[in-house]
């Protein structure tokens, strides 16, 4: 996670923690309407898990990391903007979980991880709203998903250079566009 504020910007952060809450949420607005419904069958299928972790040994930076017990899709934590900070996040679900069971070969909902950054007030809660972004993913189980970036990797090595610009490149971190605001349920 980067500070990527320009100079002078945003001065009363300087030397403050933000509180940052991470999210996975539907990306298809269809199943955003009923994800309270669907969250709740996969907690009554799935009893005691969670959805979404940190994987604090992985993670550095990061202080006080919470996970509220009634929210299974969302984490957070503090951190300081001027030190390097990562964040390695675990899906514990998978895309076809939340789709109709056909016969095998269910193409799996697309995911969207998104993280809400807040500052201090003059209370010392994190209610200042600073910054958002997101970008979707879908999760596979291990052999599922070496098939699924094979498949993938093959497509696009068929397209022209010309298809190939409408893609974005990959990349070696996860890279978030900016975003408005995840509402408060």
């Amino acid at each position: 996670m980067l500070d990527n504020r320009k100079l002078g910007e945003l001065p009363e952060i300087n030397g403050k923690l933000v509180k940052s809450i991470f999210r996975v949420v539907f990306h298809d607005r269809r199943l955003q309407y009923t994800e309270h419904q669907q969250l709740e069958g996969w907690r009554w299928n799935r009893p005691g898990d969670r959805i979404l972790d940190i994987d604090i040994p992985m993670s550095v930076g990061i202080i006080d990391p919470r996970a509220n017990p009634t929210q299974l899709n969302t984490v957070e934590f503090l951190w300081d903007p001027a030190k390097r900070t990562s964040v390695f996040i675990q899906v514990h679900c998978i895309s076809t979980e939340f789709t109709m069971r056909k016969h095998g070969g269910e193409k799996g909902v697309p995911f969207r991880v998104q993280i809400d950054t807040f500052k201090e007030n003059e209370n010392g809660e994190y209610t200042e709203h600073l910054h958002s972004a997101s970008c979707q993913i879908k999760v596979f189980k291990p052999k599922g998903a070496d098939r699924k970036q094979k498949t993938d990797r093959e497509k696009m090595e068929k397209r022209t250079p010309h298809e190939k610009e409408k893609y974005q490149p990959s990349y070696e971190t996860t890279i978030l566009t900016e975003c408005s605001p995840w509402p408060e349920i």
